[in-house]
């Protein structure tokens, strides 16, 4: 008896004092937890904070972006000569030194592309017979007259004309765009890029000859060119007729939008609104095309604010890519500029692009980095760095960042 009472008190002694044990080590454990909850709270304040301070990158000064153009500029036109051919990559870099000398009035900057432009004796393609001009087909031949790589020039060339007229600066241009306009043909632009190349130097030939035939042309070649590469259900352009979903697929097998065929795309329609007069009857057809264009390419940007080169399937090439976002960024910075798109829409969308274009793609020296390499599609593999530049690249880069100082001195 006594020792089975022992026993049982012994039992019921460790059962209660397991009990205290546990109920200590319980309150103890919840005051860990809230010790450590209430400093993970201030911890993840901070990181809250310091997130908020960082997305919002830094405020830039108009002086700022200045020193950015002429550092990128000034590095491109030291390390590059002027005396090039008048093909499209060259005569793409010119749009944007055009666009820098207009704000900044540099006259240093102005005489590269003077340089430039008699050095090809304000020419594209120089062949004389029309009966030989082709353009169906790429070519660099001096016979592919009508091909818009060759013409892209003529922009460059007119706006320096406006600057100091000169019949010999546009004589070619009339010579080869009148050709053009009056002609029966209409499948001119079977290419994504030409609409940058090519479609603005028609509103600069209306705005230099007063003669709306070359509006008129306009708005046939496009039509075209929609018939051929324009995705109805995006808004969105395919480079050409080989890359027409689901004929060609991504290896995932998604659409596959070229970023800077779309780059060409959208900043060729904002610089031909920027010269179309507003009461021309088929305006409201390229504002629309525009504005539809501008809310496809802003649903694709990647969080980092850049567009990779295939721009609904990232996997395809991954990382970033700064010519096609240099020109998106450029055409809907303009847009806001110019009324055309919502500012509340699109701050957004471009402060993340310029973030990009500025603290990545631009390098301290002034090169502009990360740009896809001639082409016509996003490659899986092909290598893109910080040593990766073009000419094309940089006039886009400059572009964009003539437009950003607008936009943040308005």
């Amino acid at each position: 008896m006594t020792c089975h009472f022992i026993s049982n008190s012994y039992k019921f002694i460790m059962i209660e004092n397991s009990l205290i044990l546990k109920f200590v080590i319980k309150r103890w454990e919840l005051s860990v937890i809230h010790l450590f909850n209430g400093k993970m709270r201030k911890i993840f304040f901070c990181l809250a904070l310091l997130s908020a301070v960082a997305s919002q990158a830094r405020s830039w000064t108009g002086n700022e972006v200045r020193e950015v153009i002429r550092r990128v500029n000034n590095y491109w036109q030291a390390n590059n000569p002027a005396e090039v051919r008048a093909f499209w990559d060259n005569a793409a870099y010119h749009t944007g030194n055009m666009e820098v000398y207009q704000l900044l009035q540099d006259k240093q900057m102005l005489d590269y592309s003077i340089r430039w432009a008699e050095h090809n004796h304000w020419m594209g393609a120089t062949e004389t017979d029309p009966a030989k001009w082709k353009y169906k087909q790429y070519g660099e031949g001096q016979d592919f007259v009508l091909f818009g790589d060759w013409q892209i020039c003529f922009q460059t060339y007119i706006d320096l004309y406006n600057l100091s007229p000169d019949e010999k600066k546009v004589a070619r241009a009339k010579e080869v765009m009148g050709y053009e306009a009056d002609s029966r043909a209409h499948d001119y632009w079977w290419w994504a890029d030409a609409l940058y190349m090519v479609m603005p130097v028609m509103t600069k030939m209306y705005k230099l000859t007063g003669d709306t035939k070359y509006l008129d042309k306009l708005y046939e070649n496009i039509l075209y060119s929609d018939s051929i590469m324009l995705d109805s259900e995006t808004g969105l352009y395919f480079r050409d007729g080989k890359y027409i979903y689901p004929m060609h697929k991504t290896a995932n097998g998604k659409k596959d939008f070229w970023a800077r065929g779309d780059g060409w795309v959208l900043a060729g329609l904002a610089k031909v609104l920027k010269d179309m007069p507003k009461d021309y009857v088929h305006q409201p057809f390229f504002r629309e095309k525009y504005i539809r264009l501008a809310r496809a390419v802003a649903k694709t940007q990647q969080r980092q604010g850049y567009w990779t080169r295939s721009m609904m399937d990232p996997e395809q090439a991954p990382g970033p890519e700064t010519s096609g976002t240099a020109f998106f960024c450029y055409g809907l910075l303009w847009g806001i500029n110019n009324g055309y798109l919502s500012k509340k829409e699109f701050a957004p969308t471009v402060k993340k692009a310029w973030k990009y274009l500025s603290e990545t793609a631009l390098q301290p020296d002034g090169k502009v980095g990360y740009v896809q390499p001639i082409g016509e599609r996003a490659i899986p593999g092909q290598k893109v760095d910080a040593n990766s530049q073009s000419n094309f690249g940089t006039g886009a880069f400059l572009l964009a960042a003539c437009e950003y100082l607008r936009y943040i001195e308005k």
